[in-house]
């Protein structure tokens, strides 16, 4: 590859894991000045009700995003294990796939969203006082969908490439178009949510052209293209293997976090601003989460398709406990200085109160989902995602709700937030058990002895979603 890769392969766990990771951290924190911005905006120009309107309706576009972002994370897998054996002909099969994809699920989920936003704003029991609003601003962001999608499954490929560096730049061109036009549509012609919604849509497509023309220049042997050229269904089909539970889970968790909100819209509109506002801060402290847990399922798939499982051993426990401490010392910075940040965005002190009491409630305990989410992200890595795809859905469903929900019948709903250290810890210590006990990852970890008498080759070694 004619650009600068970080090869996982080799050299330092850790210090490849930051590098990998930093541009990632960046982008992150672009990628939540989406969102912020709306929220400072919208906040400072269209009042508290719009705020409320804007931070309830991100929930509903996540949840049918999900699925397909999810189908992105299995192109990143399956490029990052091809890179490792070396095999560049399917690395290119996989990008062309991926192209297919991109338009197979933007254009019905803009559709779909479109169509469905009036039901499930009711569904979420979004207050009248804020329900036209947020209808508007639901479904301009899903007519934005494709460009979305695109643009996420195009940083897939790159990070399954080792090139970490490229999305940054990607967001910070669409975070400047974020920002310009929010304040053109928003502040100075008045468009309210709606123009928040288009400001954040037009960003998206700003961005996954942009990386279209960058894999183009400097990935030439993959012969990428804007449109699709060619079905490849055996390439389109092992994605989907992976990438639809990952996705489906994602989705899954994300409509959790939907029945969440209609949880925190029955306290009120000042609570759903405390809420949206503490998001923005507790999503910004999310980025060390993320992005090493990005950098660990690429040090997994490289390394377990390089048959390097000397290296995949060393690094299981490296790389958890770096996410973890990383993501405590943010929180930790950013609850010292919670309430001169969250004043940037609302100066009622009900709102204040209640997002301050959130942001505390959640970023004390995050260091445990950021273990928790890291070492799924290596299992997944090397093609087991069945048991990550269960342990996230209990940790919402079986966990999370249910002590929300026990929280607001019995106790004060206000303090719903107390639900997230208790699903955070039930994650994680899956997740160390999953280490200890299962007998698929005592397997793969075992080979790391020279690979005496265990299995078969890798180029022969069947995977969970075919042989590789």
């Amino acid at each position: 590859m004619k650009t600068k890769k970080i090869d996982m392969t080799k050299g330092s766990i850790i210090q490849n894991v930051i590098l990998f990771a930093i541009p990632i951290v960046l982008g992150n924190i672009l990628q939540q000045l989406y969102t912020t911005v709306d929220t400072l905006i919208v906040g400072r120009y269209c009042g508290d009700k719009a705020l409320a309107a804007v931070g309830t309706s991100s929930q509903p576009v996540e949840v049918l995003l999900c699925v397909f972002l999810g189908i992105g994370t299995g192109a990143s897998i399956l490029v990052s294990q091809r890179i490792g054996a070396g095999d560049d002909k399917r690395v290119k099969d996989i990008a062309e796939a991926s192209t297919s994809l991109v338009y197979m699920s933007g254009i019905p989920i803009a559709i779909l969203g479109y169509l469905m936003a009036p039901a499930i704003l009711r569904f979420m029991g979004v207050p009248e006082d804020v329900e036209a609003a947020a209808l508007m601003y639901t479904r301009v962001v899903f007519l934005g969908a494709l460009g979305n999608i695109g643009y996420n499954m195009n940083a897939g490929i790159l990070r399954g490439l080792g090139d970490s560096v490229a999305s940054l730049w990607f967001l910070v061109v669409s975070c400047v178009t974020n920002i310009i036009l929010d304040l053109l549509f928003v502040a100075m012609f008045s468009m309210d949510v709606q123009g928040a919604a288009l400001a954040t849509g037009i960003s998206m497509f700003v961005s996954w052209i942009v990386s279209v023309f960058y894999i183009k220049k400097k990935f030439p042997e993959l012969s990428f293209s804007f449109l699709p050229r060619a079905l490849n269904m055996q390439e389109m089909k092992q994605i989907l293997t992976i990438g639809v539970p990952i996705g489906l889970n994602n989705s899954l968790f994300s409509f959790g976090h939907m029945a969440m909100q209609t949880l925190v819209n029955a306290q009120g509109y000042r609570f759903m601003a405390g809420a949206s506002v503490a998001g923005r801060i507790t999503g910004i402290t999310n980025v060390a989460i993320t992005a090493v847990s990005s950098a660990a399922s690429t040090f997994s798939g490289q390394n377990f398709g390089a048959e390097n499982y000397d290296r995949l051993r060393e690094g299981y426990i490296k790389i958890p406990a770096l996410n973890g401490i990383a993501t405590l010392a943010l929180g930790l910075m950013f609850i010292s200085f919670r309430m001169p940040i969250l004043g940037f965005f609302t100066q009622d002190k009900t709102v204040l109160m209640y997002a301050g009491r959130y942001v505390v409630a959640v970023l004390l305990s995050q260091w445990c989902y950021a273990v928790f989410n890291c070492i799924s992200n290596i299992v997944n890595g090397v093609g087991f995602v069945k048991y990550t795809t269960l342990i996230n859905l209990m940790m919402l469903w079986a966990v999370r709700i249910p002590c929300a929900y026990i929280i607001n019948r019995f106790f004060d709903g206000t303090y719903i937030m107390l639900c997230f250290p208790v699903s955070f810890a039930f994650g994680m210590l899956c997740m160390i058990g999953y280490y200890i006990f299962s007998p698929n990852w005592k397997r793969i970890i075992s080979k790391g002895d020279s690979n005496k008498g265990f299995g078969t080759p890798l180029g022969t070694y069947r995977t969970p979603y075919g042989r590789l």
